[in-house]
């Protein structure tokens, strides 16, 4: 194997992936799978689990799919014990679960606050607390936060959700400024509108899409799987000296 294949190799990893069963989430446990590392899959949908166990264990990796509410406190916790149960231990947690409720700041009620607040944020700090320890004793650990470019820079209509993902990049800065030193590197990922059923659903309008487009020096938005392949990236020891950043895959957006 040419050593430039063995930095970016998961062979031996286990990985957690949350919002596995569509969009992001399923293209990065067949990228993850496909580079060799076996999957712990969390979802809502029965069929869009089994859909993905099928994927990864093509690919010949275990997957094991387990059914969690993140909204919960209790759903994030119990999902992370289940995945430590099944293997032993997390190498990798990709925290992708989300929800976008738009709404403007006079309207926006305080149920939809809350929930975004329990998936985006309070759920990614509630798994890496119950897989840190392992991460800690073992010396080795990747955190990768799911963010938004709506977490950096504002979108109207985007309040809850904007401060979710804002919050979620500090939370990353903090897991870095305490679990670095035990050899585990967060890193959060913020991409523009990708075409999941999400984005489709937030932007396919293209009464609303299209200013957004315009604005993206690329001139598109993004597939899943190009973020997918951000996280194998960040995944693999190639990324090691990478540690606490906030990664924009945003077409440009940003650079205006």
């Amino acid at each position: 194997m040419a050593d430039w294949i063995k930095r970016f190799s998961l062979t031996g990893k286990v990985a957690l992936v949350t919002g596995a069963t569509k969009g992001i989430g399923f293209d990065v446990c067949k990228v993850l799978a496909d580079a060799g590392a076996d999957i712990a899959a969390v979802g809502r949908d029965a069929a869009g689990l089994a859909e993905v166990k099928q994927a990864v264990e093509a690919l010949g990796r275990k997957c094991v799919t387990i059914d969690a509410d993140l909204a919960s406190t209790e759903g994030p916790v119990a999902a992370a014990r289940t995945a430590l149960q099944s293997f032993g231990t997390i190498d990798i947690l990709v925290n992708n679960a989300g929800i976008a409720l738009i709404d403007n700041l006079l309207e926006a009620s305080i149920e939809d606050w809350d929930k975004t607040m329990a998936v985006n944020l309070r759920a990614p700090f509630l798994l890496a607390r119950e897989l840190a320890p392992k991460m800690i004793a073992q010396r080795s650990g990747k955190i990768i936060n799911i963010s938004s470019q709506a977490g950096v820079v504002a979108l109207d209509g985007h309040a809850a959700y904007s401060s979710s993902k804002g919050g979620l990049n500090m939370l990353t800065k903090t897991m870095t400024c305490e679990w670095a030193k035990h050899n585990i590197q967060s890193n959060a990922i913020c991409p523009t509108v990708i075409l999941t059923p999400m984005g489709e659903q937030v932007w396919g309008d293209p009464a609303k899409g299209k200013p957004m487009l315009d604005k993206l020096p690329l001139g598109r938005f993004g597939k899943p799987q190009e973020v997918a392949d951000l996280v194998l990236y960040l995944a693999s020891p190639a990324s090691d000296l990478i540690c606490g950043e906030t990664i924009l895959i945003d077409g440009g957006f940003t650079a205006l």
